[in-house]
């Protein structure tokens, strides 16, 4: 990977020497562009390009607007071998300290583009500041999703060979609507877009070029071409799905499609008008999602169905399966994740749950005993532990086997601080992980851990048993982990039933440990067994059924595919 600056200048000539001055130490080449300067800007950069050594000053005849610089800026580094170019302006706004930070993201994502998010001051102009959220709400639109936060920072990392390809294809603005334009348009291309949180100040002597009528209109122009486009777009998108085909991808490996600060919109709402609020503004999302997601519709038609081979005749799953049961089982996910905020911020109260069995293991934990709870992703089990946490009667200890509920979680913590208490995150079941959770068994603690999902470390360490008649990957990790805590092990599902939360808990063993002879024939059958008992609650309330992949799908084909499609890049 090779990185080169690109700064466009028009007039600006009080930053722009003591920018060169913070960047020499970097020693990367650097790309400046004069975009039609007065003489006095002129003189000055010539004179600055020849102090420099690693500084190309390159010129346009007269102002052609601040993308014209860029663009000619970016070709220039990728006609001279470089793949990635970082956009500076010249008017001393960015924090030059992250890019060290903006480097190490675009190597370790070098086909992503990187760009910054800004932190501003109390020297942005109120004005500027609000109608930003205006262009968001477009982009938005544009893109169909969240992914980008902010389009109009100047300081990003461009991949410069993607970046050239759509040069060659694609017409774009040359003035304030280009650095939009050619976010929304990359993103089409199936490029990713990673922002950097970082500070923007606005100088007190500093220089704006923004021509408001102009330029207004032609954002408007601009806005008005994505929008189009991405009608253009969108029966593709809704056919053919994402851009990148995750259908070889191990579950854990495939992003959340939801990004922060569209989650963290919908928790706003909620803190702002409540459940109701939410909900009605989570629908359209939810319908986002649907149409947007082809394996996860996929996935929920091809379990829906299995189920209605072993019940024809099921009341949720009338007539002929189609998208209107595909969208209630999506419609389904939504309206749990909302009960689990209702739960989190203590609108649900353990009163409004049956739990019929609850002396089962209050018993236990009254001894002063732990407990391990073998779980899954049917129901809405995060229920019951917010509402543990809330009456501070029992420590509960969640296993979380990958981040890809990250953006969810860092929302729960703004709503509750204690949302994200006790979760232990792992890659890997290791000596370490054992002697902490046996630590928690000892101080008569609970420690939950899903049984239903294999982990993307552990692919290949599965056991195949039936489920809705043919054979599933389910983890070895969980079983054995509950056998090396040697105590009592319950199964816990919590499914609503008829309008209120009903727990079902049941024994499941007294423990798990036992010879190091016979250890696979003994995780078998608790495989089996677990496989059984999540069949018979998922056939019950098949639309909490929250595995939204190829359950089925085996392990070593996904190992073998994604061992080809690395063979084939390397070639």
């Amino acid at each position: 990977m090779g990185f080169a600056l690109v700064i466009p200048n028009y007039n600006h000539v009080v930053a722009i020497e003591e920018t060169l001055e913070k960047l020499a130490h970097l020693q990367l080449p650097c790309y400046l562009v004069n975009d039609g300067s007065d003489d006095t800007t002129r003189h000055l950069l010539i004179s600055l390009a020849q102090r420099y050594s690693w500084v190309t000053l390159l010129h346009h005849p007269f102002n052609r607007g601040k993308g014209a610089a860029v663009t000619t800026g970016l070709r220039a580094a990728y006609r001279d071998g470089y793949s990635h170019a970082l956009q500076i302006d010249a008017d001393g706004q960015h924090d030059l300290n992250d890019i060290p930070a903006m480097v190490t993201l675009a190597e370790e994502n070098p086909e992503a583009l990187i760009s910054g998010l800004p932190q501003y001051d109390e020297s942005v102009p109120k004005i500027r500041f609000y109608a930003r959220y205006l262009t968001h709400f477009w982009v938005w639109i544009e893109t169909l999703s969240f992914d980008i936060q902010d389009s109009m920072c100047g300081f990003r990392v461009y991949p410069l060979a993607i970046t050239e390809q759509l040069f060659l294809t694609s017409s774009l603005g040359e003035r304030m609507d280009f650095d939009t334009e050619i976010m929304v348009r990359l993103h089409w291309q199936g490029v990713q877009v990673i922002h950097l949180p970082t500070r923007v100040i606005y100088p007190e002597d500093g220089i704006s070029h923004f021509q408001g009528l102009w330029d207004n209109l032609r954002i408007s122009a601009m806005h008005t071409r994505l929008f189009f486009g991405m009608l253009k777009r969108l029966p593709r998108k809704i056919i053919g799905g994402n851009n990148r085909d995750e259908s070889d991808s191990h579950w854990s490996s495939i992003g959340e499609r939801g990004s922060y600060w569209g989650i963290k919109l919908l928790a706003s709402c909620y803190k702002f008008g409540g459940h109701w609020l939410c909900r009605a503004i989570m629908y359209p999302v939810i319908l986002y999602f649907f149409l947007t997601g082809h394996n996860a519709r996929k996935a929920s038609l091809e379990f829906l169905n299995r189920v209605k081979a072993f019940d024809p005749q099921h009341p949720q799953l009338q007539g002929d399966l189609g998208w209107k049961h595909g969208l209630k089982h999506f419609f389904g996910f939504g309206n749990a994740a909302l009960d689990r905020i209702d739960a989190w911020c203590n609108r649900i109260q353990l009163s409004q749950v049956d739990f019929p069995n609850r002396a089962l293991l209050a018993d236990q934990l009254e001894a002063g005993q732990g407990a391990v709870l073998l779980v899954s992703h049917l129901g809405n089990l995060e229920l019951c532990r917010a509402i543990s946490v809330h009456q501070k009667k029992v420590k509960v200890n969640v296993m979380v086997l990958t981040d890809n509920a990250e953006n969810f979680n860092r929302v729960l913590k703004q709503l509750n601080p204690d949302s994200s208490v006790n979760l232990i995150q792992v890659t890997e079941l290791g000596p370490s992980t054992s002697m902490l959770l046996q630590q928690k068994i000892e101080d008569g603690e609970l420690v939950v851990i899903a049984g239903d999902r294999t982990s993307s470390n552990t692919q290949g360490r599965v056991i195949y048993a039936p489920f809705m008649g043919e054979p599933a990957p389910f983890p070895q990790g969980p079983f054995i982990l509950a056998g090396l805590l040697d105590c009592p092990v319950f199964l816990m599902f919590c499914l609503r039933e008829q309008g209120r939360y009903v727990v079902h808990l049941e024994t499941f063993s007294n423990t798990l440990k036992g010879p190091r002879k016979g250890r696979m024939q003994r995780l078998e059958v608790a495989v089996n067994h677990y496989s059984a008992r999540l069949e018979y609650f998922a056939r019950r309330e098949p639309l909490q059924w929250f595995n939204f992949f190829d359950f089925w799908r085996n392990d070593d084909d996904i190992q073998r595919a994604n061992s080809q499609g690395k063979d084939r890049t390397d070639k």
